[in-house]
């Protein structure tokens, strides 16, 4: 099984629906948000998630884990080799905050 879907099985163990998304290198997101909490893995490459109303840098790689809640803007830069994300939705105020997990710590 490849490691996107070792993560996929984690992510579905944990009773979560990922569905996956692509991106070439250098693709970028401006800043929005949503109305959902949403939970991502990075399946393969890397991403940078900005948090504007913190000023901070979220950087994703192979396997790394991000935890948004509803109503947090966001950005995203793509890496120099695409990404490959799993993501899952989640009802809003099931996540208290901004997280990141580093691969093999979830």
């Amino acid at each position: 099984m490849s490691d996107g879907g070792v993560l996929r099985d984690r992510l579905r163990g944990e009773g979560l629906d990922p569905g996956a998304w692509s991106n070439g290198p250098g693709d970028r997101y401006v800043a929005h948000d949503h109305g959902y909490d949403k939970v991502i893995v990075v399946a393969s490459g890397s991403i940078d998630f900005g948090l504007p109303a913190t000023g901070e840098t979220l950087h994703l790689a192979t396997g790394d884990r991000l935890e948004l809640p509803a109503a947090t803007s966001h950005d995203a830069a793509v890496g120099s080799d695409g990404v490959t994300c799993l993501e899952a939705h989640l009802p809003s105020g099931s996540i208290a905050a901004p997280r990141r997990r580093e691969a093999g710590t979830w």
